[in-house]
């Protein structure tokens, strides 16, 4: 019955991309391809040859000409992966720090009608640390992590993984062309989905942090931190009825 259910959804795979020309076709190889209908990437103005290299493996390509932000083009792939009939959408990055193999666990709570948006959590595998993942982002993980629950209302062991799976109903129920194009997008999805009372699930993910990995710098890390402590505190002021900000908006 659920394998019925997979082959009924239409599977997208979208690669937010910028400079992963080494990485792509690794990332690529290890999707596990009779899960997925289609793979779509976009590149934000990347310098390198990920354009090059993700029509040669035979990808949908979309290319901004000037760089957008991680949020801008996470835009563009969600806008694209709708336009071709998605039910589900997953984000992957093409770098290679998500394991593309834990597809059929990241859409199986959305088959089962068990959540629209599904969070892969480096947490909740308890390989964050021995994984790689830099001290100071363990740390600001957790405090992010404790306070977005709170305000929330939530039970989650991550919210910023990188590597998630959406519904249809949720994309197009939520505003999310009216977030940052910024870091904090991610960020604004969850606390929108939360808004508007879609339900989030959990799979555990493994973590890997290597050289050709992209991530953010320390000084950034700290802007998204006060960013998400910002989104937090519109949340609270929207659902108090005091003020509702645009992302809440539909």
């Amino acid at each position: 019955m659920i394998l019925f259910m997979y082959m009924k959804s239409k599977v997208i795979v979208v690669m937010p991309a910028y400079n992963a020309a080494k990485t792509v076709q690794v990332t690529y190889d290890d999707i596990p391809k009779d899960y997925v209908d289609e793979v779509i990437l976009v590149d934000d103005a990347s310098h390198d040859e990920t354009v090059k290299k993700a029509k040669e493996l035979g990808l949908q390509v979309f290319v901004h000409s000037e760089n957008r932000g991680y949020g801008g083009n996470q835009k563009t792939c969600y806008t694209e992966a709708l336009r071709e009939g998605a039910d589900i959408v997953i984000m992957l990055h093409p770098d290679y720090q998500y394991d593309p193999k834990l597809i059929p666990e990241i859409i199986r709570p959305i088959i089962e009608g068990r959540a629209d948006l599904v969070l892969a959590s480096r947490l909740l595998s308890g390989t964050a640390l021995s994984g790689g993942m830099p001290v100071y982002k363990f740390i600001s993980n957790r405090f992010l992590t404790i306070c977005e629950n709170i305000f929330l209302g939530q039970r989650l062991s991550e919210f910023h993984t990188g590597y998630r799976a959406y519904s249809k109903k949720l994309l197009t129920s939520i505003p999310f062309m009216n977030n940052s194009e910024n870091f904090v997008f991610d960020t604004e999805v969850i606390v929108q989905t939360v808004y508007f009372g879609f339900k989030i699930s959990e799979i555990p993910c493994p973590t890997r942090y290597m050289k050709d990995a992209s991530s953010i710098s320390f000084r950034n890390s700290l802007i998204y931190g006060l960013q998400t402590l910002y989104v937090l505190f519109i949340f609270l002021l929207a659902k108090t009825g005091i003020k509702k900000s645009k992302i809440f908006t539909k």
